[in-house]
């Protein structure tokens, strides 16, 4: 769904249908702790590159919301998981680095 923001996100939900007036961050709702969501948040987020330049299925995302200095300037501070590996993922556009070996156009053949 487009986000306030304008981009595509797979865990933005809204919905204004007859008067109602509702917004949500699904991932951030997801996440244990992850706090309060509001529509600004959307302009900063990492999540929409995230999805479009990495579709691994086993890459788990969490984000929160996190405040800066004095409470101000609130941001989504995002951690991403691979299940197949086991670790953290450091760069979540690009991956874990283990998971795509397995794909025949990663690998490269040598002619005997």
């Amino acid at each position: 769904m487009r986000t306030p923001a304008g981009t595509e996100c797979p865990y933005y939900y809204e919905d204004f249908h007859r008067g109602r007036s509702h917004q949500e961050c699904r991932l951030i709702a997801s996440t244990p702790g992850g706090g309060t969501y509001s529509p600004d948040l959307c302009a900063r987020c990492r999540i929409p590159r995230i999805v479009l330049a990495n579709a691994c299925p086993n890459m788990v995302l969490e984000a929160r919301v996190v405040s800066g200095l004095l409470g101000l300037r609130r941001r989504v501070e995002i951690a991403a998981n691979c299940t197949r590996s086991g670790e953290t993922v450091r760069e979540p556009e690009i991956g874990c680095g283990q998971c795509h070996i397995d794909f025949p156009a990663m690998t490269t053949q040598e002619d005997d």
